[in-house]
């Protein structure tokens, strides 16, 4: 604490004293223009790793950077999304994940922490379509390899999750908002972005902006799990889906999106 409160001074004395003008300017309102999404892990700092000002980045934090799909949790999530879309009028949307996240560990095991941490098991049944993806397709992988599959999964899935809110949907179809897939890693320093057209993380290049739209956001699965992280993703074709198999609550998304979505957020033990 006493450094903290050391640092509150020389916060006072030596950045705000030579940021004055930017902090009247805060004053009066916020006018970001992102909505960062990520992971509550002491490590992750959005401002250091994009050097953005205070007042660029709307952030949301907590276990896991995950967001239940539209109605499935009556949590702040969904609140501060659609805040953050509709009042702010925010212009991209960052999913950060990051390496040797401590909630996808979790994930992996999450059984194993209904009587310990009782919270953190029901806060991660909102992650059970992740879950289920990596139990159903990567059998074959354990330890680190698994884990970094989980966190590149993860951060698809809350993809998919955030199309499934209306307001998002809305400024999608009019090409006014943006969806973007971070994976930071710590001990490099190196954040990758998941590119949609060629499926893959890759690093992010500021002259092509890259987007991840969910219907497109597919992991590859090669046969030699060497090739898996990064680099290695390919295209899977979605099927046409008939009008009368999409969800009446979210006919944008496809029967399929539907049911791993709603898998999601009604997993239980």
């Amino acid at each position: 604490m006493k450094k903290l409160l050391k640092g509150l001074r020389q916060f006072k004395s030596n950045y705000f004293s030579t940021h004055q003008e930017l902090f009247e300017q805060l004053s009066h309102g916020q006018k970001p223009r992102v909505l960062f999404i990520t992971c509550s892990d002491s490590r992750i700092d959005p401002n250091l790793i994009t050097n953005a000002e205070v007042g660029e980045l709307f952030v949301i934090r907590n276990a896991g950077n995950i967001i239940p799909p539209f109605g499935a949790a009556n949590g702040g999530e969904g609140a501060a999304v659609e805040y953050a879309v509709q009042a702010l009028g925010v212009e991209h949307i960052i999913v950060c994940g990051h390496s040797h996240c401590g909630a996808m560990k979790g994930l992996l095991k999450r059984s194993s922490l209904e009587d310990e941490m009782p919270l953190v098991y029901e806060w991660l049944r909102h992650a059970e379509a992740t879950r289920q993806l990596l139990k159903e397709n990567y059998t074959h992988l354990e330890g680190e390899t698994l884990l970094e599959v989980a966190v590149a999964e993860n951060v698809l899935t809350q993809i998919e999750n955030l199309r499934t809110y209306p307001v998002i949907h809305s400024k999608l179809y009019r090409n006014k908002l943006h969806l973007h897939a971070w994976i930071y890693h710590i001990e490099t320093g190196e954040v990758l972005e998941y590119d949609s057209i060629r499926h893959d993380f890759v690093t992010p290049d500021e002259n092509a902006m890259l987007e991840a739209y969910p219907v497109q956001c597919v992991l590859s699965l090669p046969e030699d799990v060497e090739d898996l992280l990064p680099g290695h993703r390919q295209s899977q074709t979605q099927p046409e889906v008939a009008e009368a198999e999409r969800d009446v609550m979210m006919p944008w998304l496809s029967s399929d999106q539907v049911a791993r979505i709603r898998s999601g957020s009604n997993g239980r033990r």
